[in-house]
């Protein structure tokens, strides 16, 4: 049995998962997260982070995290009605590959302000699907999608 087979997991167990992983790399930034009990309106939890202002003075940063997490390179979206782009919204999105750690990525909403490859915004005006900001994930896009790798998004907040 190898220690990365992510196919033997459930979409839910992986989501889980994926959870769990990002809660701890903020945790290990010294980030204080805090979990929702119910997650209905698209955020999974928070993180607060203290810095010092000009003054000296300490202050706390907050962002709300939502978690997608994905096996290989696939489409994956956000409904437009939970995710409100903003400063303080982070979609944190661990990629699974067979045999192979996972690969966590940062993006804060605002990203989706600039569309490009990777980026995409959908309405689908008259259609049953609701609207949603895409992530489009190929071979194609990983250089897009590698500026958003967490060790390097983390930093910024």
């Amino acid at each position: 049995m190898e220690r990365y087979e992510w196919s033997r997991l459930s979409p839910l167990q992986l989501g889980r998962y994926a959870e769990y992983l990002v809660k701890m790399e903020f945790t290990l930034y010294g980030f204080d997260v805090y979990t929702a009990e119910v997650d209905d309106k698209g955020i999974d939890f928070v993180v607060r982070k203290e810095h010092q202002n000009d003054k000296g003075e300490i202050e706390y940063r907050y962002y709300d995290v939502q978690v997608k997490s994905v096996r290989g390179l696939n489409y994956i979206f956000f409904l437009k009605s939970k995710f409100l782009l903003r400063d303080n919204l982070l979609a944190a999105v661990p990629l699974f590959r067979e045999g192979e750690l996972p690969e966590i990525y940062l993006i804060p909403s605002t990203a989706w302000n600039q569309p490009n490859g990777l980026f995409v915004g959908r309405n689908y005006e008259g259609l049953k699907s609701k609207p949603e900001w895409g992530l489009s994930l190929s071979q194609k896009n990983l250089s897009l999608l590698a500026l958003y790798k967490f060790d390097q998004v983390i930093g910024q907040l």
